[in-house]
């Protein structure tokens, strides 16, 4: 049986990690996706009506698919590989089109409806209630109120975006992943110790000396201790040059159709723009908000920018 599936007899039931192999995600994924699934069914077909038997069943519905996610989307964060990284751009429509799948299931909205509508008279905890609170919220904020072409085009704007966010994300890697500059030794010798110790090693994977790449351990402490600015200002522009190189990996468009979408999608859902969309559930609610904000910060940041500048 597949180990992301089975009960984990480890210390605290983390992972194990070691017993875990990447040909197992694939098939873990599609068990655990059949499970939910059929779970979300049930709750949404069954009789049940009351807070224990809808809200609480489906807290419970997708800790399969919650497991499973959890070990690989953390260990493909943290240790990327090719494998990893296609696995995750077929993943990508998979989950948007299962999250779709829940949200647009008319019965199961039809019982969080109703419980929302009677939730004063069912004596319901604070916790409970903001709970359900949330599930309502999660429910219209992903379109459950839509219908026919609007619901449609919602759930295919959803799941292009998920695509190209995680094209987006793995570019940006990949032009990291490329990127590296050679350290002379006067330029080594003034990093502090530990610095250089990372500098030695990032250039012992690539057989060189030592050097500075765009692996933010490495890049922040460069650009923090180098007293040289030609080096800091390189690696600077190499790092917010990601994305922006040409070639495959190049993220311009890419970021031009999520602008798109997202907009598109604010449009369905009511919202002038996709800010407003955003925000609404955060705690800044408004982008004028957030404009107000920014701009009662902006003297003392510009000051303190300044004085650092003097300083470099």
């Amino acid at each position: 049986m597949n180990v992301l599936l089975q009960p984990w007899d480890t210390p605290f039931g983390l992972p194990p990690f070691a017993e875990v192999r990447d040909e197992d995600f694939g098939p873990a994924f599609d068990e655990a996706l059949a499970r939910a699934r059929a779970n979300i069914v049930a709750i949404a077909e069954g009789p049940g009506q009351s807070f224990a038997e809808v809200i609480e069943a489906l807290e419970l519905a997708e800790g399969d698919l919650d497991r499973v996610a959890g070990v690989f989307y953390n260990l493909a964060g943290a240790d990327s590989t090719e494998a990893r990284e296609a696995l995750q751009r077929e993943l990508a429509p998979k989950m948007s089109a299962f999250s779709s799948e829940v949200t647009n299931n008319a019965a199961l909205w039809g019982k969080i409806r109703a419980l929302w509508d009677g939730r004063e008279g069912l004596g319901l905890t604070a916790e409970q209630l903001r709970v359900l609170e949330l599930y309502r919220q999660m429910f219209v904020r992903s379109g459950a109120d839509l219908a026919g072409a609007a619901a449609e085009r919602l759930t295919a704007v959803k799941s292009r975006l998920a695509v190209l966010g995680t094209l987006f994300g793995q570019n940006l890697l990949a032009d990291e992943r490329a990127w590296f500059m050679e350290l002379s030794e006067r330029d080594l010798g003034a990093l502090p110790g530990f610095v250089q110790d990372a500098a030695r090693a990032a250039g012992a994977e690539r057989g060189l000396g030592a050097v500075v790449t765009l692996n933010r351990s490495l890049l922040v402490p460069v650009l923090q201790f180098s007293p040289n600015r030609a080096l800091r200002q390189r690696a600077y522009e190499a790092w917010v040059a990601r994305g922006a190189n040409g070639g495959d990996t190049d993220n311009r468009a890419v970021a031009a159709e999520i602008l798109a979408l997202r907009a598109e999608r604010a449009a369905l859902m009511g919202y002038p723009d996709f800010a407003s969309f955003k925000l609404e559930p955060e705690m800044a609610k408004t982008p004028a908000r957030v404009r107000d904000l920014l701009l009662r910060v902006w003297e003392p940041a510009k000051r303190k920018a300044a004085a650092d500048a003097a300083v470099l």
